[in-house]
């Protein structure tokens, strides 16, 4: 299973590029994978064909109107079920006997 943190974003679009980012998270939303989104990317759990395919999606959206797109890209492979989007904060949250602002 994999978790893979991305950030795609075009470069001289202006400063806010909120409606760019705005297409890809409809993509990431409607894949129906899980994910979470941050202030500086977005998370999505699934197996390695799934969310390399909404990157692609996303960047492929993206590079339709846009000359020049930046990406970052993490991956975290682990074999075994899903669910660590959730219970890896969760083990976190257990050890220090508290819930944490996510």
């Amino acid at each position: 299973m994999v978790l893979l943190e991305f950030s795609m974003s075009p470069i001289s679009k202006g400063e806010s590029v909120s409606a760019y980012v705005a297409r890809s998270l409809d993509i990431i939303d409607k894949s129906g994978l899980p994910y979470q989104l941050t202030p500086m990317g977005t998370i999505i759990e699934g197996e390695w064909a799934e969310v390399m395919a909404v990157v692609t999606a996303c960047f492929e959206a993206m590079r339709a109107d846009c000359d020049r797109v930046s990406t970052s890209i993490r991956i975290d492979y682990r074999a075994g079920p899903g669910g660590r989007l959730k219970s890896k904060i969760s083990a976190v949250e257990k050890k220090l006997g508290r819930k944490l602002s996510t």
